[in-house]
């Protein structure tokens, strides 16, 4: 008989490895075109007392015939629908790139519309929210999105030369990156959690001063960690991540 977390689990969440007893819950939201899937080994390598739920976006795998979200609020509006049920203990926000930006927006969210102010917010491999570029990857035809996925080494090389692959994967990473780059950050209170940034010293999409802006939308606790390698340095330096990670979710949680 399926629990009521495991119905509300519903389309968004994917829970790899069940913790039902953890403290504490991890929620990973994956970058532009990617998968919950993606954090599996995040998910795998978390302590006993770590519950990992990573989000599955639509437009992709078992969600491949749902309609796609080419909004970044609107999509946190989604994804925050979805975690209401997760709230009976505390939550940490991990999110890479596109994700990092929900990860913030969902935690805005919580934080205003629940009174749940998250246990952490990890931003991984992005600028802080108030530091914009104009980005138009989105506009570009296919081989030049295919050509932008390439250059941040970010998607297994065999899918980028399966052409049959790339016709099915290509809207959704097309509509990601268009929420991911017409997002535009609104002034407003700053967060209450913690927030820790990670960035990699070559990130062409990121600087390490945009990332230290972090630091400005936030009243609690930062940290700022810069990594060797480009956009996609979390594969390089899974360990270090997945134990700084642990670290700042072994601290005291707010209830």
């Amino acid at each position: 008989m399926n629990s009521p977390l495991t119905e509300a689990a519903g389309p968004w969440i994917r829970r790899f490895h069940p913790r039902p007893d953890a403290r504490v819950r991890l929620v990973c939201l994956p970058h532009a075109g990617g998968s919950a899937s993606f954090y599996f080994p995040v998910s795998r390598s978390m302590p006993e007392d770590v519950d990992v739920l990573c989000v599955q976006y639509p437009g992709r795998q078992d969600r491949r015939g749902e309609p796609l979200v080419d909004s970044l609020p609107a999509l946190a509006d989604k994804v925050h629908r979805a975690l209401r049920p997760w709230a009976d203990r505390p939550l940490a926000l991990f999110g890479h790139s596109m994700g990092a930006s929900l990860a913030y927006e969902v935690a805005r969210r919580l934080e205003r519309d629940q009174e749940v102010v998250p246990a952490a917010l990890v931003a991984s491999g992005r600028r802080a929210p108030s530091r914009h570029r104009a980005e138009t990857v989105h506009l570009r035809d296919d081989d030049g999105l295919v050509a932008e996925m390439r250059a941040l080494s970010g998607t297994n090389p065999q899918l980028l030369g399966d052409e049959e692959i790339l016709r099915m994967i290509l809207p959704a990473v097309r509509a990601d990156y268009r929420a991911a780059e017409t997002y535009t950050w609104e002034p407003g209170p700053p967060l209450r959690c913690p927030v820790t940034c990670l960035v990699g010293d070559d990130d062409p999409k990121v600087t390490v001063a945009e990332a230290a802006a972090w630091s400005e939308h936030t009243e609690g606790p930062f940290a700022l960690k810069v990594f060797p390698g480009g956009h996609f340095f979390l594969a390089e330096h899974q360990p270090e991540i997945i134990r700084l990670i642990t670290a700042r979710l072994a601290a005291p949680v707010r209830p």
